[in-house]
C-alpha cells in the first residue's frame, strides 16, 4: 500500500513540474518513484522516506546544474539573441519618472512599462537606464552608468 502512495505522490509532483518551468519538482518526483520501489521492496516507512530524501537531493544536486547550464548556454557565434532576452542588457530612456509602482521607457523605439530594480531609487524623464530583466510586459531597469561605446 504504501508504494501506491508514493507513486501517486511521484504523478502529482510529475504534473506539478508541468505547470512550472523550473526543473525541480520532477527531481522529487524521481525520489518518490525511488521510494516506492523501496516500500515494493518491503522496507520501513523510515527507511522509504530517507530514500526519498537522499534520491531527491542526490538528482537535484547532480542532474540539475546540468540542466540549467543547458539552458542558459552562451548563443552559437553568429547568432543573435531574440524575444525578451534580447532586451536584457539594453539601454532606455526614460520618457516618465520610473519608481517602484509605475514608470515608462523606449527600448529601441518601443514603449515599455518599467520598474526600478532597487526600490529606493527613481529615475526621470530623460535619464539612460539599463534593462536588467523582463518581467512580463515590465522591463526592471537600473541606472546606466556606462559610457556610450
Amino acid at each position: 500500500m504504501d508504494a501506491v502512495l508514493w507513486v501517486v505522490l511521484a504523478v502529482a509532483l510529475a504534473i506539478g513540474e508541468a505547470f512550472t518551468a523550473t526543473f525541480l519538482i520532477i527531481f522529487f518526483a524521481v525520489g518518490a518513484l525511488a521510494a516506492a520501489g523501496a516500500a515494493a521492496l518491503g522496507a520501513p516507512l523510515l527507511v522509504q522516506a530517507i530514500v526519498f530524501a537522499v534520491v531527491s537531493a542526490l538528482t537535484v544536486g547532480a542532474i540539475r546544474p546540468i540542466i540549467v547550464r543547458h539552458q542558459r548556454d552562451e548563443l552559437e557565434p553568429g547568432e543573435t539573441q531574440f524575444g525578451v532576452q534580447a532586451l536584457e542588457g539594453a539601454r532606455a530612456t526614460v520618457l516618465e519618472e520610473v519608481g517602484t509602482e509605475h514608470g515608462l521607457v523606449k527600448i529601441d523605439g518601443e514603449l515599455w512599462q518599467a520598474r526600478v530594480m532597487d526600490h529606493t531609487e527613481k529615475y526621470q524623464p530623460g535619464q539612460r537606464v539599463r534593462v536588467v530583466k523582463v518581467n512580463g510586459a515590465t522591463a526592471i531597469v537600473w541606472r546606466d552608468d556606462m559610457p556610450e561605446i
